[in-house]
């Protein structure tokens, strides 16, 4: 007959968080409370506020939709600003990506540098980029598409990279056994069965950049960005609504396209 053991498993003991997480925490709660005092947070404000909402409705509705052949044009060419954006974006980031992967980079330090680049492309918003492309090429698309083409190089080349990283190195080993070259390699095991990845965050870049686009308009890259910046400054308010819509009805109708084409090719 076993007897029981009368010694107890002592609970796990709590570690106490060390000083240098107690200081970030300190120096996190510092900044909520700067950043509240600096955002002038009152309810008087709020309800001032509440009430221009409710003013701004009022004046917006009905939409006026007596422009409405001049905003679908715009709306027209933010799309077309937005895919030829991500089609040279896409197109730029697959070099750049077969160059920031470990598996496919001809040298460290070229990789380093790669991904320095494509990190740099990355963290610079797409505004920025607008506003200096306004500056290189002056106002209108080409402005718009040269900065999606920087933010999208920025967001795809990083994801392709990760997914070259992944890819499963058995077919690429038999493929140089047989005597192929690094390119024949690339071309015929490590791009085949990254297609429908890359494919599916090209969809998602389209996505961002139709959004991306209709910001970047406000700030002289053409497309509706302009109308709508057009409308607020005029206080033609219920032009605005109409331009909001129009916007509204683009964006939900290329995500719903875009998981329809995701959900076949996945």
């Amino acid at each position: 007959m076993t007897v029981p053991s009368s010694r107890h498993t002592a609970p796990p003991r709590l570690e106490r968080p060390s000083a240098i997480a107690f200081i970030l925490l300190i120096g996190l709660a510092a900044f909520f409370l700067a950043g509240l005092q600096g955002a002038n947070i009152s309810p008087d404000r709020l309800i001032r506020g509440v009430s221009n909402l409710g003013t701004f409705f009022g004046e917006a509705m009905p939409p006026n939709f007596s422009r409405w052949d001049v905003i679908a044009t715009a709306m027209l060419e933010t799309f077309q600003m937005a895919i030829v954006g991500v089609v040279f974006g896409v197109i730029l980031s697959l070099p750049m990506a077969l160059l920031c992967a470990r598996n496919t980079s001809p040298h460290p330090v070229v990789r380093v540098i790669s991904r320095n680049i494509v990190a740099t492309l990355r963290t610079v918003p797409d505004l920025v980029w607008a506003l200096i492309f306004v500056v290189a090429v002056g106002l209108g698309p080409l402005a718009g598409i040269l900065a999606i083409i920087m933010d999208t190089i920025g967001f795809c080349a990083r994801f392709f990279s990760e997914r070259i990283e992944e890819v499963d190195p058995g077919p690429g080993q038999a493929l140089a056994a047989t005597g192929a070259s690094r390119g024949g390699v690339v071309c015929g095991a490590i791009l085949p069965e990254c297609t429908p990845s890359f494919v599916a965050t090209s969809l998602f870049s389209v996505e961002k950049a139709v959004r991306s686009a209709v910001v970047l308009g406000l700030v002289g890259a053409g497309g509706i960005g302009v109308e709508l910046s057009a409308s607020m400054n005029l206080f033609r308010y219920d032009q605005a609504l109409t331009v909001i819509l129009a916007i509204l009805v683009v964006v939900i109708g290329v995500e719903q396209i875009s998981a329809w084409i995701r959900k076949r090719v996945m």
